[in-house]
């Protein structure tokens, strides 16, 4: 049960891969004015899941002494991957794309099929824990996938993919979650506490992602109303979060 559980997981995560196909057809204007938002509720929901689920169940699993270190290593950790991956990743941001393929879209489907493993290998290790944890953690990731896979699709396109390529790319990416899932689903049985790190690990990787990629986001709007549906967003992903625990029972 629980690696079908991890299955559909991962499959539903890839599948925001598609949203990139969706946000062609919306308004330009639209798009803009919803990115910011979906962007805020991302960031609270991931916090939500860093404190109120992976950080209780590590300490649970291997106590304070063990769990907090590997939650700092897992945002140096994070930290490095991140700048290894993306140092290039927008450097042409302000540049009109050359009509042959730039070289940064491949860069882009290297780091985002990266970050598609470890996005399985979480999810994995958070259902191996608990189905609860495991149903939080892929909601606060799918919250985060949403403007993430917006961006690199639209990346891909202004680098000169056709619409056609970018999608079946992005698809073929979006099944690195999968891999990562199954592996470190029989890892974990050949592999004695190997969830007891990974959990920290992945607390980390949230509360990296929440407060460098996502937070600094809210401080670019200048508009005081604007600012506060933000916030009210970032609010509603911690909710999110918190209710979900609250009603989600304990599955066995």
């Amino acid at each position: 049960m629980v690696l079908e559980s991890i299955v559909l997981a991962t499959l539903a995560v890839g599948a925001i891969s598609l949203v990139g196909v969706v946000s062609l057809s919306m308004d330009d204007k639209l798009l803009h004015r919803l990115l910011p938002i979906l962007v805020a509720l991302a960031g609270g929901a991931m916090l939500a899941t860093a404190f109120f689920d992976l950080l209780p169940e590590a300490i649970g699993a291997s106590g304070v002494g063990r769990a907090m270190p590997l939650v700092l290593g897992g945002i140096v950790l994070f930290l490095l991957i991140e700048r290894f991956l993306h140092m290039h990743h927008h450097h042409k941001h302000h540049h009109k794309a050359d009509a042959k393929e730039c070289p940064v879209t491949y860069l882009t489907l290297i780091g985002d099929t990266i970050h598609n493993f470890v996005d399985g290998t979480l999810i994995a290790a958070a259902y191996l824990a608990s189905p609860q944890i495991g149903v939080l953690t892929t909601l606060s990731i799918i919250s985060h996938e949403i403007p993430h896979e917006i961006g690199d699709f639209s990346l891909l396109i202004w680098g000169g993919f056709s619409k056609t390529k970018a999608i079946i790319f992005n698809c073929l990416s979006a099944l690195a979650a999968l891999a990562g899932g199954v592996i470190t689903f029989y890892a974990a049985s050949a592999i004695p506490g190997l969830v007891s790190v990974l959990l920290p690990l992945a607390a980390g990787q949230f509360i990296y992602i929440a407060c460098v990629d996502l937070a600094p986001e809210l401080h670019k709007e200048k508009d005081a109303r604007r600012s506060l549906v933000q916030l009210a967003a970032f609010g509603f992903g911690i909710c999110i979060i918190v209710l979900g625990g609250m009603l989600l029972p304990e599955l066995h």
